[in-house]
């Protein structure tokens, strides 16, 4: 890795906001050693020149959102047997629970053989009408500074080689 390139990659996918701010919040605790990458956008290359790794999303339909999957979808094998080690954390954003995307999420980092470095973060937004699922989000402010704090953990953790 490069000096150019930021340890932490914060990786996300949000649809109605919520999980954008908390991947917002976590890259300003990471400062200038956090890279914000939408999930679309993220390349094999974005992974592997990076340290470790935040992957914010929402659970849709009781799954990973459809486009973090496509991401670990075409990214995986490119990446398979070169990141081996790196440590990653995860917040889902999900109307009620949220535990089977955060099982998906596990099950994939678990192909890549990497090592998970912070408990897993839900944030429950108890949408559950249609309404509420399709409304704009808006996340607690101590969700916010708990995201900030995982991020702000992450890349001083990467930086002092904790990791």
């Amino acid at each position: 890795m490069d000096d150019a390139s930021p340890p932490l990659l914060i990786i996300w996918h949000s649809r109605t906001g919520g999980s954008r701010a908390l991947a917002q919040a976590a890259a300003a605790g990471g400062g200038a050693a956090a890279r914000l990458a939408r999930a679309q956008d993220v390349t094999p290359d974005d992974l592997l020149a990076a340290g470790g790794y935040l992957f914010v999303g929402p659970e849709n339909l009781a799954a990973l959102s459809g486009l973090m999957k496509e991401m670990f979808d075409r990214c995986y094998y490119p990446c398979l047997g070169r990141i081996e080690g790196r440590p990653y954390a995860t917040i889902i954003c999900a109307g009620s629970d949220g535990e089977n995307a955060q099982r998906q999420l596990d099950r994939i980092a678990t192909g890549w053989r990497l090592r998970r470095v912070a408990d897993p973060v839900i944030v429950n937004t108890d949408a559950q009408t249609p309404e509420a699922i399709l409304a704009p989000k808006t996340i607690p402010p101590d969700r916010l500074t708990e995201a900030r704090d995982l991020g702000a953990a992450l890349a001083e953790g990467l930086a002092a080689g904790i990791f």
